[in-house]
């Protein structure tokens, strides 16, 4: 059992199921840094203690542990493939539009032994934006229903996501909630924690069928999930799209946009729109309502044959032994 050190500045969803699957076979400890200000002697101090080290994202949580780890001769691997690598200066997202925040995304991806991605999307993104290359290991989704969930669906379309500023256009849920007013016979929910004043922006555009939730438990999201008849992501980036994939699971019909790795995860089983356009959106709703129980099962099955847990967990481990081989490898050298 190897002593693991998982970097990262928020335990989002996809950095607890990997903490989670390295634990099964490592003794994982965790380095968090919420903020921008550096932890310098707390990284070397949790690297000196580790075998190896896996970090996620290139940002400002990344350098200290990533450096300490290189002066220190430990493995690591950097997991990449989001904000880290994405240009948009359009709607301002991205560390890789210049200054400090690009130098800090390249340095921290050339201080890891290894770099690691979630789509090929990303990898292409991560080579046209950086220079640099990755390996691809799809996320592993969980699957907490077992089975296709039973019973008939309501007239709602979802989208899921932390309520902010930056999520009305890069989650596209500004046009989510307007593209309502060309449906007034769907319920339009968007779920999820409210981060600012973005919620009242919403409420300003928002029909009398849209309902915001706010922060849910995952038992009540998962409810939502298999009752809803779409899910809808009408984003401007994304990496991966693990609510896509998590309510395709549930046996929502998906509704994306073209943005980045949507398509990729969707595949032949939703419907994909050209842009974040209200109208368009409305149309991919439309189109996906009338779609059957066959549709429900075909997104399902995408989401069970490409992104199960099991292929995470695999691809993770492997890549965590090959590191600690290459250790060994150099231990045996140096002696």
């Amino acid at each position: 059992m190897a002593r693991v050190l998982l970097a990262y500045s928020r335990p989002a969803r996809f950095v607890t199921i990997d903490r989670d699957l390295l634990a099964e076979r490592h003794d994982v400890r965790e380095y968090a840094q919420p903020g921008p200000l550096p932890r310098p002697f707390a990284a070397w101090r949790a690297v000196s203690r580790a075998d190896v080290v896996v970090c996620w994202f290139a940002s400002w949580h990344a350098p200290a542990p990533l450096l300490a780890a290189r002066l220190l001769r430990r493995p690591s691997i950097l997991i990449v493939g989001g904000f880290d690598t994405a240009n948009l200066p359009e709607i301002g997202y991205g560390y890789q539009q210049g200054g400090v925040r690009r130098i800090l995304a390249r340095t921290s991806m050339r201080l890891a032994g290894r770099l690691l991605t979630n789509s090929e999307w990303s990898r292409e993104e991560l080579r046209r934006n950086a220079g640099l290359d990755a390996e691809v290991v799809y996320h592993g989704i969980p699957d907490p229903f077992g089975e296709l969930p039973s019973g008939p669906r309501e007239r709602m379309a979802l989208t899921v996501g932390n309520v902010a500023r930056l999520s009305l256009e890069r989650k596209g849920m500004r046009a989510f909630v307007e593209a309502a007013a060309h449906l007034p016979d769907v319920e339009f929910v968007v779920a999820g924690r409210w981060a600012d004043d973005a919620a009242d922006e919403l409420r300003d555009v928002a029909g009398p069928n849209v309902r915001l939730t706010g922060e849910l438990a995952d038992e009540e999201l998962a409810d939502l999930y298999a009752h809803a008849a779409v899910y809808v992501q009408a984003s401007r980036h994304e990496g991966f799209g693990m609510a896509v994939a998590e309510a395709m699971l549930a046996g929502c019909v998906p509704v994306v946009t073209s943005a980045g790795a949507l398509p990729e995860v969707v595949g032949g089983a939703g419907v994909v729109v050209a842009s974040p356009d209200p109208a368009l959106i409305a149309a991919g709703v439309r189109e996906a309502l009338a779609l059957g129980d066959e549709a429900r099962a075909q997104a399902r099955g995408r989401v069970l044959e490409w992104f199960p847990l099991e292929v995470r967990r695999r691809g993770l481990l492997r890549l965590v032994d090959e590191a600690l081989a290459s250790r060994r490898d150099a231990r045996d050298r140096r002696a």
